[in-house]
This record gives structure tokens, sequence and C-alpha cells, in this order.
């Protein structure tokens, strides 16, 4: 089941986005992912439009969008590869159409996914406050970035 995200679920999400993020940035500085976490609960969650994806009644994921950008799409590790981040992923693009997302070039889980469902390559560019490397991709049809 996908639902709208509410304040209550501030805390699994940061604990699914914990262990989904130390699995797909493992090259990211812990000062930048300490900065990111607080950002996480006090910006980016109450702010972009967040949708949850439960399993018996407990959330298992969640993507957050930005207009038609996806600003993070993460699911717990244990549900990978079960066609859950896909179905997040539909379930947005039938609310918004074609879709962008950013992804860290050396983010060995999310840059194939996105590739896999179709997301094509824009630009890349160095994101300053990580040191890493970002990649622009985009569904065709896609506003531009």
């Amino acid at each position: 089941m996908i639902r709208e995200y509410t304040h209550n679920d501030t805390n699994a999400l940061i604990a699914i986005w914990e262990k989904a993020n130390a699995l797909a940035h493992p090259f990211l500085a812990r000062d930048f992912v300490a900065f990111v976490k607080d950002a996480m609960r006090n910006m980016y969650l109450p702010n972009a439009e967040t949708w949850v994806l439960e399993e018996n009644g407990s959330p298992i994921g969640f993507i957050a969008m930005i207009g038609n950008e996806i600003g993070g799409l993460f699911l717990d590790p244990a549900h990978h590869g079960q066609g859950h981040g896909r179905a997040m992923v539909d379930y947005v693009v039938e609310l918004k159409g074609p879709l962008r997302v950013e992804v860290f070039e050396d983010n060995k889980v999310g840059r194939p996914f996105y590739e896999r469902y179709g997301f094509e390559f824009v630009e890349d560019y160095l994101h300053e406050q990580s040191g890493a490397v970002n990649v622009k991709m985009s569904m065709p049809g896609a506003a531009s970035i």
C-alpha cells in the first residue's frame, strides 16, 4: 500500500533512509551524511510531497517528490529486488507524468535501478557539498531540469 506521508512516519523513514543510504552511498563522508540526516528530518520530509510504501502496516520505503523530480527514493534493503522501488516510481509517474532524478554517479544501487526503469543520462556535475559527481537523469518526455 502506498499512502501520503504524515509527521508520525518521520522516525521510521529516517531509519529506512539510514540503512539504504549506507548501502547506496558508502563513499559519502560522515559529516555530510549527518548533515543530510538532519535535513531529512527538518527540511526534506516536511516540505516534499512524500509517499510511503507500507507492508503489514509498517513503512518499508518512501519516495519524495519536488514537482516532477524525485528528491529521494529509499527502500529498506531487506526489501530490495522485489519490485517495490518500481511500484513507488510507477505510482508517482501516474500522478506526475515523466520524471527527473539526480543520483550520485557512484551509487551502485540507485543508478542501475533508474537506468533499468528507462531514465536517460542528461548531464553530470560535481556536487560541491559532498564532493561526489551527481548524474542528472530523466524519463523521455520529462520537463527540462
